[in-house]
């Protein structure tokens, strides 16, 4: 096992809605499974339009409902340096994903994947909720903790980690 910290960078285009709400169930899922001494995620958007501002109100709205918290997180943009320091770059659908693989380099790219990717029951693109009602914001949650219990499985099973009391 690795003694630094694995990182995880959840990301979506404005990392306004998708991206920090995966942040949140991420984090508290490894919490709960007692991992955070192994574990660290942060998120990050690919477009530059929301660089300093808080989640969109209506996914904190959503995520504080399942007791989680994205009141303290703030938007910033990927950047090329990003894929040097995190382990796991994770995409909430495939434009995203295609941008994350033409800004890595290509040594880089197996460590970027769809986030639904990892769920059991899911496949394809975590939906923008942006531009719709408040039913977007609970679909995405739904979807994005089923895929991050996958990953969080995935990452514990890869490098045979144990909780730590």
């Amino acid at each position: 096992m690795n003694a630094r910290r694995l990182r995880v960078l959840m990301v979506c285009l404005g990392n306004i809605c998708r991206s920090p709400t995966a942040e949140a169930v991420f984090r508290a899922q490894v919490q709960a499974r007692g991992l955070q001494a192994h574990i660290e995620v942060d998120s990050a958007g690919t477009g530059d339009w929301h660089i300093g501002k808080a989640p969109d109100e209506r996914a904190r709205r959503t995520a504080r409902k399942r007791s989680y918290d994205l009141d303290e997180l703030v938007g910033r943009q990927v950047s090329t340096a990003d894929f040097e320091c995190f382990d796991y770059v994770v995409a909430m659908d495939f434009d995203n994903f295609s941008n994350l693989r033409a800004l890595a380099a290509p040594a880089q790219h197996a460590k970027i994947s769809l986030l639904l990717d990892h769920s059991k029951r899911h496949f394809g693109d975590v939906p923008d909720p942006y531009l719709g009602g408040e039913e977007g914001f609970e679909l995405v949650l739904d979807l994005v903790e089923d895929a991050c219990a996958g990953l969080l499985d995935r990452i514990v099973q890869e490098h045979g980690l144990v909780a730590q009391p």
